[in-house]
């Protein structure tokens, strides 16, 4: 038996709203560290949302993928803030627009 005081739903609502936070900051944002903490809100929606339903399913599956979900997080931190600190060598400055002439 569950017992559960907080309806589903509301994990369901507090995921949408922290992944539409992440999305409006990707689409709005130039500044590549506020980009790399908009794709972390968006992860972090998934988790709550995989966490939420292991819950609510009594399944310990959705908890296992949430912590894959956060080393996978880790490792993309890493490797953005490496890619970062090589654009701001190059351009003095952290804007993503400016990265365009790296192209070939």
């Amino acid at each position: 038996m569950v017992l559960a005081s907080v309806p589903a739903e509301y994990y369901l609502v507090l995921s949408a709203a922290v992944f539409c936070t992440g999305l409006f900051g990707i689409l709005t944002r130039e500044n590549a560290l506020m980009f790399l903490m908009s794709v972390e809100l968006m992860l972090n929606a998934a988790n709550i949302n995989l966490v939420a339903f292991a819950f609510f399913w009594q399944n310990v599956t959705g908890q296992v993928f949430a912590l894959f979900t956060m080393a996978l997080a880790a490792a993309e931190v890493a490797i953005g803030i490496g890619i970062i600190l090589v654009v701001y060598r190059n351009f003095e400055g952290v804007d993503v627009t400016e990265a365009t002439t790296l192209k070939w």
